[in-house]
């Protein structure tokens, strides 16, 4: 039987928008809808009245009403959504226009600066007017090279205003990154910070948007924000202009929103790129819209008195989710800077501050939390804060129960799951629902996940594939330079035809839950057993002589054998009764096929640029392979450390 950590209060239960959204589908369809479950299987059931329901009461407003809410809904990739339908992406996320707060941010140094809606409006009106007189248009793409601060935010309105694509990473990219990316799109403007802050240090981008700006000749203009300095030497930058000076000078401007199809072009993202040069993924302005209005209000309860923040950089798809959440008319909490400087508790302290209601982050933060010793309920008054989301990587078991004894008692912790290819999640929370540990609470609505075998069979308390067996309006609606969708058909569609098949392996559990054990391409297959790598991790993780660890099948004697690389706290030495002490842990708590035949100290684990764990590349390293894009990687030095290890020859 799972551990039950948390279950919502009556009150709580009473005052969820979820809540409120079934009462209008029962009025509205004469239904008797009052369970998750039941919402969840009518909306995969008739997603036509779901997303239409959803786009009525998330209050979407279109330009030219749709004639039909899905056509084709047997074809994957191939279905449409509001047909003939045309809205504007900023309009929606700009319906406030008062004194609220919009965007707070904060960060490393520490300087708090607050834009109201109506402030918000202004600037983006402003910006927007620039940025038509330089020409740019629907279809043109402008791009971010931006820290996590209101300017990037600005800049992503003022483009989807115009019906322009926008796209951004983030300034810790190194120059080939950053070709990678924008090289391939072709942007017509660039906006940029002049630097940012990181754990203590500052680091320039001029230098580096130089070179961005030599290599890539659709660049008509660069547009630079002051961060780190207050009067940054733009002349570096050959006709680049300072932010405030491209700013129409005139207020009380009206913005004039373009109107565009419901699957018109809003975002360019990309793939990891550690198998090559990444993939551009471009998403619509009305699926992401309607995907985010549904996530934030049904499954995060963002309300328009909340405090919305997530920890991310606008180089991860969590920025752009966190974006949408003006659209529900919360105020948005910006951070940019190290979560650890000037100490572990640098965002809670932000979220006293700001008496924060939401806060996101990722898994392996909550992991390292734990492992510096932090214990935030007793340092801060976090007693505004009612929900806590984590993503990027599963959140074990021990993680759960950290956040309930060291954080808040009293919260909905919802482990989401998703995905850059959906700028969504497939699973994710039930604030009307309860907590299991190790469990993300419940699938998405409108999102028809299973956990399918090798045959195509649905598995419940089972591991297998994640699946989702019917189109949703935030599938990308192609991918940049693929014509024929060779790529994106190969990306998703190739294992299972007309099946969204995205590369997790998971479990659906009888409680409803979902339960995440990694990515199916780095599932280990030792003697033919299907191993899901998180699984390792959660044992691994519980152990306090451990700082990280990453785990890879290799090829061994005509089978695979589990490999666990281990980076160890300061002080501390893996001999022979600390491997056994986690050969130990491993087989207790998992099967005897879990245990890792070799157990490797390195000094270092590498990541991508978002965070994520690159078992593949290191698996390639190990045999011998090349890792195609070391530019995708935080660390790529760290990858150096794998190559001709003598322990894996014996």
């Amino acid at each position: 039987m799972s551990e039950l950590l948390w279950t919502p209060s009556p009150e709580r239960i009473e005052q969820a928008n979820l809540t409120r959204f079934m009462a209008f589908v029962n009025a509205k369809r004469r239904k008797a809808l009052a369970t998750f479950g039941e919402v969840y299987q009518w909306s995969i059931e008739r997603p036509d009245q779901f997303w239409a329901d959803m786009a009525e009461f998330g209050g979407v407003v279109f330009h030219q009403p749709y004639r039909e809410v899905v056509t084709d809904l047997d074809k994957m990739p191939g279905a449409r959504w509001f047909t003939g339908s045309t809205l504007n992406f900023a309009e929606n996320l700009l319906r406030r226009r008062d004194e609220h707060p919009a965007l707070v941010f904060n960060g490393e140094w520490r300087v708090r600066r607050t834009i109201t809606y109506a402030e918000l409006y202004d600037l983006v009106a402003r910006l927007a007017r620039s940025l038509k007189a330089l020409g740019v248009a629907p279809g043109d793409r402008v791009a971010g090279f931006m820290p996590n601060m209101p300017e990037a935010v600005i800049g992503m309105l003022a483009a989807s205003s115009l019906g322009a694509v926008w796209s951004s990473c983030s300034p810790d990219f190194g120059f080939q990154g950053v070709m990678d990316r924008f090289g391939q799109i072709q942007p017509k403007a660039l906006l940029t910070a002049d630097g940012y802050f990181y754990n203590g240090k500052t680091f320039d981008c001029l230098a580096k948007v130089a070179q961005v700006k030599a290599e890539i000749k659709s660049i008509e203009q660069v547009l630079v924000v002051p961060y780190v300095s207050d009067s940054p030497d733009v002349a570096q930058v050959p006709g680049a202009v300072l932010f405030a000076d491209f700013l129409a000078p005139e207020k009380g401007l009206a913005i004039d929103f373009a109107p565009q199809p419901f699957d018109h072009p809003l975002y360019i993202m990309y793939s990891s790129g550690t198998t090559g040069v990444p993939k551009c993924i471009v998403h619509g302005a009305g699926g992401t819209l309607i995907q985010h209005l549904k996530e934030h209000q049904l499954l995060a309860d963002v309300k328009p008195t909340d405090k919305l923040f997530y920890f991310t950089t606008c180089g991860w798809m969590m920025w752009n989710w966190l974006a949408s959440g003006l659209a529900s008319g919360c105020t948005l909490l910006l951070y940019e800077g190290s979560p650890f400087y000037p100490d572990p508790g640098a965002l809670f302290r932000f979220a006293q501050e700001e008496s924060m209601t939401i806060l996101g982050t990722s898994a392996r933060y909550l992991a390292s939390l734990e492992s510096a010793g932090e214990r935030p309920a007793e340092k801060y008054d976090l007693s505004a804060l009612k929900a806590l989301l984590s993503t990027g990587s599963p959140l074990p078991v021990e993680s759960f129960r950290f956040v309930y004894k060291h954080i808040k008692k009293d919260l909905c912790l919802s482990s989401i799951s998703g995905g850059t290819d959906i700028i969504s999640c497939f699973a994710g929370g039930n604030p009307i629902g309860q907590v299991y540990a190790g469990q993300l609470q419940a699938r998405g609505l409108g999102m028809a996940v299973q956990a399918w075998d090798e045959k195509g069979s649905p598995l419940v308390g089972e591991k297998g594939e994640l699946v989702c067996t019917m189109p949703f309006p935030s599938m990308p609606i192609y991918f940049y330079n693929d014509p024929d969708q060779k790529k994106y058909k190969g990306a998703y569609f190739s294992v299972y035809p007309n099946v969204w098949h995205h590369g997790d392996f998971c479990e659906v559990t009888r409680e409803g839950g979902v339960i995440m054990y990694g990515r199916s391409d780095a599932t280990l297959n030792p003697g033919g057993v299907r191993i899901g790598t998180a699984e390792i991790y959660r044992q691994v993780e519980t152990l306090s002589e451990i700082a990280d660890s990453l785990v890879i099948g290799q090829d061994w004697d005509n089978d695979v054998r589990v490999v666990l690389f281990v980076k160890l706290n300061e002080g501390v030495v893996l001999d022979e009764a600390l491997v056994k002490k986690i050969k130990n842990t491993i087989r207790a708590n998992t099967t005897p096929r879990h245990v890792p035949a070799k157990v490797i100290a390195v000094a270092d684990i590498p990541y991508t640029l978002n965070g994520k764990k690159v078992e593949l590349a290191v698996r390639n390293v190990v045999h011998g392979k090349p890792v195609l894009n070391k530019d995708a990687l935080l660390n790529p030095q760290a990858l150096d450390l794998f190559a001709g290890l003598v322990e894996l020859r014996s």
